[in-house]
């Protein structure tokens, strides 16, 4: 990099050794424009996501660099608990950004471009002052309707004090941002419609998997179904697991690799229905061993429950099934169907334990409708939705409004 590369800092509330689908995106993201024009740093807190796997930090800042990128990590509040409370989660969410405030507050003369990486929606309170009151550009990175999960999950109420506050300051930094990404289309034209955001401001960057990590090799694949990923409320696997008590394959298990908020839940549920020996929970795992996981499976699954406030959403780990050549079994409403429509990549069902357990032994009997499928699903994810394709065009959104 050279040393008069354009220079952008990213606001992220989970960067690697935290395991979520953000923080590998913003790595991946950030690692491949270093590769190319602009030289990228992160503010992150220290890692604490899922939450109760890490050591807490008392450190102000702590400072690291990888495959180009350095990373500072701010104070925030850790929180220790697998489910925390409302206090806890909204220490750890506020006082990160307001950290990440601060310290641009001194530094920000040194980068041409600020991007805050939404959810949390407060990380923009890191970037809302210098949209307001300089030419700083500035980019919201927009991956989830958060507000709108947090209410369909019952988190705040509908039409409360906490949701009203929480709309009019989402709209306050759409507005004021230069440039706002998002991760699907549906999600960009709800943003539109209800913050008002001038369609032109708002542009489609993808999630997307790095192809030469994640990638099929000549491995045997044992008849097991793989879920990656947090283990939240979104996602439906408890139909997973009941699905498994009508599996036929005598030998096919369910393996639950990560952890989160509902796990506990979910091991009663398998206790409940005597299902020990066809559901196995590993925990959380180094993010480098998934390739392999994945390449050892014949199935992998994604299910999104049936929600409207989840139509936006397409979870990263289809698109790193797909770039492993596995067939996916998919549920949930919205992008996640035109996905796996448009890619041919898999299967898509309803949310319903049976209907999951015929996708299930259709796949596991028939190699050949894995192979096409696997095929498929490779082929889109390498030509649409690869990293690098993905890391590109934010460059380019980055040279737009910063002028270059």
């Amino acid at each position: 990099m050279a040393d008069d590369s354009p220079r952008v800092v990213v606001v992220s509330q989970h960067y690697p050794p935290d395991r979520s689908g953000n923080a590998s995106r913003v790595s991946d993201t950030c690692s491949h424009l270093a590769e190319g024009d602009w030289d990228a740093t992160v503010l992150a807190p220290p890692p604490a996501f899922p939450h109760g796997q890490f050591d807490r930090s008392w450190k102000r800042k702590t400072t690291e660099t990888v495959d180009g990128v350095t990373a500072h990590r701010l104070w925030a509040w850790q929180p220790t608990s697998e489910d925390p409370g409302f206090l806890a989660r909204m220490a750890y969410y506020v006082l990160f950004p307001l950290h990440a405030f601060l310290w641009l507050l001194i530094h920000r003369r040194e980068y041409d471009a600020i991007v805050t990486s939404s959810p949390p929606i407060f990380t923009g309170l890191a970037g809302l002052p210098f949209g307001l009151l300089t030419d700083t550009p500035w980019i919201v990175d927009v991956r989830d309707l958060w507000i709108d999960a947090a209410v369909g999950l019952g988190f705040i109420d509908e039409g409360g004090a906490i949701e009203r506050a929480s709309r009019w300051y989402e709209g306050l930094v759409l507005r004021t941002a230069d440039r706002v990404t998002v991760t699907t289309r549906v999600l960009g034209e709800d943003l539109v419609d209800r913050y008002g955001l001038d369609e032109e401001t708002v542009r489609h960057l993808p999630n997307g998997v790095d192809t030469e990590d994640f990638r099929p090799t000549d491995a045997d694949r044992e008849p097991t179904i793989v879920y990656t990923g947090n283990v939240g409320h979104a996602q439906d696997l408890a139909a997973c697991i009941r699905a498994m008590s009508s599996v036929e394959s005598d030998d096919a298990t369910l393996r639950i690799i990560g952890d989160g908020d509902t796990r506990d839940r979910l091991e009663r549920l398998v206790a409940e229905e005597e299902l020990g020996d066809r559901v196995e929970f590993t925990g959380l795992v180094p993010r480098e061993t998934i390739p392999g996981i994945l390449d050892g499976a014949m199935i992998g699954v994604a299910p999104l429950k049936r929600d409207d406030t989840l139509e936006y959403a397409v979870p990263t780990k289809a698109y790193e099934y797909m770039a492993c050549e596995l067939p996916v079994v998919a549920t949930g409403v919205g992008e996640i169907e035109a996905l796996i429509d448009e890619s041919g990549g898999g299967l898509f069902v309803d949310n319903d334990a049976e209907r999951l357990a015929a996708a299930f032994d259709d796949l596991l009997s028939d190699a050949e409708r894995r192979d096409k499928f696997g095929a498929s699903g490779r082929a889109h994810m390498a030509e649409r939705y690869d990293r690098g394709v993905v890391a590109q065009e934010i460059g380019r959104i980055l040279d737009e409004v910063a002028g270059r």
